[in-house]
């Protein structure tokens, strides 16, 4: 075949030379990992014949990991595009074979958390999950930790003082960001409503009282009422917006510290013009996009997932090698601020 690739094409794509190439299919002398590694992906872009020998002589120079992961709301579009953003993470690593196994907790009930980390564990080299903080997980994760697998606290920390980090948000920074913009961007003075998941978030508590904190100390003008709590659902979300509409007249804003938001989104749609009642939602969806552009949502806090996905890896990868760190850490990422000029 007169277009079949070559060696000369792969030295070119890899920007080695040829000699090299050589070396390394056929095993001689001494290639550094690196090397090898750019001539095996070269080949496998210009579609050299051999390009399954490189990746088998590469292989073995990878030491192979399986990192657990378990998250919940797997319908929810955020949680999806997180599961996405894991095995990116992991598929981009060229220092290990990794793999993801992923499950969704059916529920926020500790149980069903701890029974999707139970069926995971004896399969992998670390677990990075969005559990809930309970005394029943801390005990889990003692034990997983006694077992040498280092467990992550994604977005909501949990078992703090035994897991191995926590990836997130500054959960009370952004509490506040999100009673700034709230106060700032409402017609006038008036009440404020604010949305949990639930009891056991303890991001959300964090979000929770970061918000209050800035209201009390600059825009004790406004009054936060009770803080209401939604199951992360959209359903209860719109009933109780539409709700607080009903009995609070001068509703100025609300802030949906969780899930959920769609509801709230569904309710300003149907009961008030755009930009009546101040909303503020955290991360990024086709549903929160379209509100800002609409008027009904005046800012979104975004989690950086790759970025967050990229740095959980890198430290899974580090436990798995190196052991567990002596000081559980917190790994805290700057949030994204999306606005309706975000995308103007």
């Amino acid at each position: 075949m007169a277009n079949r690739p070559t060696i000369q094409d792969v030295a070119r794509e890899a920007g080695v030379g040829t000699a090299t190439v050589d070396r390394v299919l056929n095993g001689r002398g001494t290639v550094r990992e690196e090397t090898v590694r750019r001539v095996a992906e070269a080949a496998y872009r210009v579609g050299y014949h051999a390009s399954a020998l490189l990746a088998q002589r590469l292989d073995p120079q990878r030491p192979a990991m399986t990192f657990g992961f378990v998250l919940h709301k797997g319908k929810q579009a955020f949680y999806q595009n997180f599961a996405n953003e894991i095995e990116r993470a992991i598929a981009e690593r060229q220092d290990i074979r990794g793999r993801a196994i992923i499950r969704f907790s059916v529920s926020q009930s500790p149980n069903d958390f701890l029974a999707e980390i139970d069926a995971i564990a004896p399969l992998v080299d670390a677990i990075g999950s969005s559990a809930v903080n309970h005394q029943s997980i801390t005990q889990e994760i003692e034990r997983l930790k006694d077992r040498g697998i280092p467990t992550f606290a994604l977005l909501n920390d949990f078992g703090q003082g035994i897991r191995e980090n926590y990836l997130g948000l500054n959960n009370l920074q952004v509490g506040r960001l999100a009673a700034w913009m709230v106060t700032t961007a409402a017609q006038g003075v008036g009440k404020l409503g604010v949305f949990v998941g639930g009891n056991r978030w303890h991001g959300h508590e964090l979000r929770e009282t970061g918000f209050r904190s800035y209201v009390r100390d600059s825009a004790a003008d406004f009054h936060v009422l009770d803080t209401l709590v939604n199951l992360e659902t959209r359903q209860l979300t719109y009933e109780a917006t539409l709700d607080l509409l009903a009995r609070h007249p001068d509703l100025k804003g609300l802030y949906v510290a969780g899930g959920g938001m769609e509801g709230a989104i569904s309710a300003l749609r149907e009961s008030v013009a755009p930009r009546d009642v101040t909303l503020v939602v955290n991360e990024l969806t086709e549903d929160s996009k379209s509100a800002l552009l609409e008027g009904y949502v005046t800012m979104v806090i975004a989690t950086p997932l790759r970025q967050l996905c990229r740095d959980m890896v890198e430290m899974m990868v580090n436990a798995t090698k190196n052991g567990s760190s002596e000081l559980p850490g917190q790994h805290f990422l700057q949030p994204h601020i999306y606005l309706p000029e975000s995308f103007s």
